[in-house]
């Protein structure tokens, strides 16, 4: 049996018969409109459909649903994809970003925002662009120097620089068109790592830094020019300096106390997705800064927007609707999750909606004209709230889970039932993918919390530390869970689900040849099929892959792009899970073809860590208790939860540093940073007395590592 598929570039007409079976395909060359690389207008880009060779955006069309009609490869046949290229970026700090296809260049970007375009056919580099920046701005973000992708628009390339740039690139050679700041002021903590917008003439971009004590905004320049067009900001600023909107002085009315001197956080540090039916940008909202709501909103209130979806005029800035997924948010617990438009049959009735699976465990489907919430249901195992009232739209929260009357347990953590991993949606199935984790988490307020500048964590509640206590970890691992769930947003409940032995999955893709696809930072690529979830296919990278997957196709033969390298939060900060992550680590993109033989270049050798030696422990248990709470607000989103590395070979394990056994050294190092390294300098963050007991805590864990050395 086959299934046509019509293909509509923009100036020519070409039919190309892509087959369930196996088929060859006839190879013809694919016309492009003008022959003008990334020449995506607007009439394009809202047509993305018809061309379902190309994959225009991250999400490849408008309404970012990451499924491609394309059929060539389906799960009859995809027993016989076989890697076709790999091309080595050469670096190692994170993968995270879907690749952009047009016209037989693809797009991507790799780790410090470098971007490349690469021969989609064949992995040949055309070109790159390193926008350079400054390796001792590696430690501005919380959580790596990753990038989530990129966009193309009307011969340009658009990439947000991890330094808080938004650069415009020739297409053709990558050449710098042109750049702006996006900073409001010098010396913000800002950074971006999500992938820009296009709509409409407009380049939008948000920002990370929350935990930095920023406050959030969006902005939108002119696509031609960089000339700013308008900034939506996401949570109120001083009431003494007025508003800058009416929504701004609405949302006011929900703080309490002075939030504006910690910054207020709600920054869009991904996900974002635009109507062009409508001209309506949606944004979604991040936690609030720093995460307790007593210490920034001291009387409570819901402080808008944080953790919301925003509907915004795009070409205007304004205000339209919000929903806000969880009101006073306190747990980390970011709506800033991919965003995905689709219609759906509700009531017998069709419905434009928009669909999150955001941290909080509840997946929502929201009437995308209006904003009314039209289901919440769990995905997953939730505890700070019983349910969603239908009623008021509002969670109903649980005893004690804003951990004011002491430490909670709960479910889930700050890494999410769902983190930024990209979720995908069959119509052929009406089913989402959803890269699932389970992991629990003690929530305890910071009693005696003192907001600090720079590169010091601001969270307002005490950093669990697991790994000082092996038995309480034992009891904690099995209680995490990784998986790709395929959940039916109309009948609100899990249609099936896969188990994977660990969390951090990668991103999904679904094609219209009933498949699934997931990578794992175990470094497998999976298959499935996408009604049953039945696995079909695997193969082994032995990289890991955290990325969402891209489809397209070239001269009528079908590929699968992914980037591999394991980036985001949890491969610095949860070392303590890493022994369960047995792929190395490298930023590479492999793609895949019916019938191919290619080989799987050597895999890279991991840093070998130099022995445990560390001096004998002469601190006393005040000192070391002081070094684990300093060293969990300085150190350990790079350096890992309980002084243990996570995944990344750019970052040593501290236990191993033979610094250890020199106070001045160590405190020199500390204070002035290393040149050329991600290592910031401390000077205007820690005293040297702080600096002491921080060593004093690693010397201790040290000698935790030597001990169960010896246990084994």
């Amino acid at each position: 049996m086959t299934k046509e598929i019509t293909l509509w570039p923009a100036s020519g007409l070409l039919l190309l018969t892509l087959t369930f079976g196996c088929t060859p395909v006839a190879k013809q060359e694919i016309p492009t409109d003008s022959g003008i690389p990334g020449l995506v207008t607007d009439a394009r880009w809202q047509q993305a459909d018809r061309e379902p060779h190309n994959w225009l955006g991250v999400g490849r069309t408008y309404e970012e649903q990451r499924y491609s009609p394309l059929t060539q490869i389906s799960d009859r046949n995809v027993d016989d994809l076989g890697l076709a290229w790999v091309y080595d970026m050469g670096s190692k700090a994170g993968g995270s970003a879907t690749p952009v296809i047009v016209d037989g260049v693809m797009y991507i970007t790799g780790p410090w925002s470098v971007v490349y375009a690469l021969d989609a056919g064949t992995g040949k580099q055309l070109w790159s662009y390193d926008p350079r920046v400054n390796p001792e701005d590696g430690a501005r973000g919380c959580c790596g120097v990753t990038n989530r992708g990129l966009a193309v628009y009307e011969g340009k390339v658009y990439v947000g620089v991890f330094d808080a740039r938004l650069v415009a690139l020739d297409a053709e050679d990558g050449s710098v068109v042109w750049e702006v700041n996006t900073n409001e002021r010098d010396n913000e903590r800002r950074t971006i790592t999500g992938a820009p917008r296009v709509a409409n003439g407009r380049v939008i971009i948000g920002h990370g830094g929350a935990e930095f004590g920023v406050r959030g905004y969006v902005t939108a320049y002119d696509a031609k020019n960089g000339e700013q067009l308008w900034r939506f900001y996401t949570v109120p600023g001083n009431p003494e300096k007025g508003f800058e909107s009416k929504a701004m002085a609405e949302a006011a009315k929900t703080w309490t106390g002075e939030w504006w001197t910690q910054g207020g956080g709600g920054t869009v540090w991904d996900s974002m997705v635009y109507d062009p039916t409508t001209d309506v940008i949606f944004l979604g909202t991040g936690n609030g800064s720093p995460w307790n709501r007593r210490i920034r909103s001291p009387q409570g209130g819901d402080n808008l927007y944080l953790s919301s979806i925003v509907a915004v005029n795009a070409k205007t800035g304004e205000y339209l609707w919000h929903y806000q997924t969880t009101p006073g948010e306190s747990w980390d617990y970011t709506a800033t999750q991919p965003l995905l438009l689709a219609t759906l049959e509700i009531d017998d009735k069709p419905r434009d909606v928009i669909m999150q699976a955001p941290k909080n465990g509840f997946f929502y489907v929201l009437d995308r004209q209006t904003g009314e919430l039209l289901s919440a249901d769990k995905f997953t195992k939730v505890t700070w709230a019983s349910h969603v009232d239908m009623n008021t739209g509002r969670p109903v929260e649980t005893e004690n889970a804003r951990y004011e009357n002491g430490p909670q347990l709960a479910f889930p953590s700050p890494f999410g039932a769902h983190n930024w991993h990209p979720m995908s949606y069959s119509p052929d199935t009406g089913l989402v993918y959803i890269p699932h984790q389970q992991v629990p988490w003690v929530y305890s307020d910071e009693e005696n919390y003192e907001a600090k500048p720079g590169t010091i964590f601001n969270l307002g509640l005490k950093w669990p530390d697991y790994p000082e206590d092996p038995e309480v970890l034992e009891q904690i691992l099995p209680m995490i869970k990784g998986s790709l769930v395929a959940w039916d947003p109309v009948k609100q409940e899990k249609a099936w689900e896969v188990e994977y032995p660990t969390i951090w999955n990668g991103g999904t893709v679904t094609s219209a040849g009933n498949l699934v696809f997931q990578g794992t930072p175990t470094g497998q690529l999976y298959a499935y099929k996408a009604d049953t979830g039945e696995r079909v296919w695997s193969y082994n990278l032995g990289i890991g892959i955290v990325a969402a997957p891209a489809i397209y196709a070239i001269n009528g033969e079908q590929y699968l792009s992914v980037l591999t390298g394991v980036g985001g939060a949890l491969s610095r900060i949860a070392g303590p899970f890493a022994a369960a992550y047995q792929a190395r680590h490298s930023n590479r993109v492999y793609t895949f073809k019916l019938g191919g033989t290619a080989t799987n270049p050597p895999l890279p050798e991991r840093r070998p860590q130099p022995p445990l030696n560390p001096p004998a422990r002469n601190a006393g248990t005040d000192a070391v208790d002081a070094g684990r709470d300093l060293y969990a607000r300085s150190c350990m989103r790079c350096h890992g939860e309980g002084a243990i590395a996570g995944l990344m070979d750019d970052i040593p394990d501290l236990r191993h540093s033979p610094l250890l056994h020199s106070g001045p050294g160590f405190e020199i190092t500390v204070l002035n940073g290393r040149d050329g390294t991600y290592m910031p300098g401390f000077a205007s963050q820690l005293t040297s007395a702080e600096i002491e007991q921080i060593r004093s805590y690693l010397v201790k864990r040290a000698h935790d590592a030597l001990d169960q050395e010896k246990d084994q």
